[in-house]
């Protein structure tokens, strides 16, 4: 079984080459600092089946989440702080390869970064669309690599 290192390394070469697809294709073309939010996203999913058991890749996960949620409440985002940390905790209800290595998590799991703001905020869900995608070929990294297909 794969280590956190190469899911960080699977994650990134397939959201990095979506986004470097993109803008060879000219369909998909991010300014930087929104390409690098996106690598983040691919990159926390692809370690994100890893969480519900101790591991690298759990303790990397749950800080990075720390420090988003630090940088939330800082800016008084108390209601994204709030989701941050209960979308965070759910792993832990899981045992590990259990629903978090499905196909049907990987679709599920990313759908709150879309749904959440569109039913909750009025967000239009067409901006939030390539979070959602860098989400599931993250996610989709990890199971290809646990050979979960």
């Amino acid at each position: 079984m794969p280590g956190y290192q190469a899911h960080i390394v699977g994650g990134a070469a397939l959201t990095g080459g979506a986004l470097a697809a993109g803008y060879f294709f000219n369909f998909y073309e991010p300014e930087p600092i929104l390409g690098a939010a996106l690598l983040a996203v691919g990159l926390l999913a692809a370690l994100f089946p890893d969480t519900d058991t101790d591991s690298m890749g759990q303790h990397l996960f749950y800080g990075l989440m720390a420090f988003t949620d630090i940088i939330l409440l800082i800016n008084k985002e108390y209601e994204w702080a709030a989701l941050v940390g209960l979308f965070a905790m759910l792993p832990a209800a899981a045992r590990h390869r259990g629903w978090t290595h499905t196909w049907w998590a990987m679709l599920v799991v990313p759908a709150p970064m879309v749904l959440v703001p569109v039913i909750f905020f009025h967000a239009s869900w067409m901006p939030l669309m390539p979070f959602y995608a860098a989400a599931v070929l993250g996610y989709f990294s990890h199971l290809a690599l646990d050979r979960q297909f």
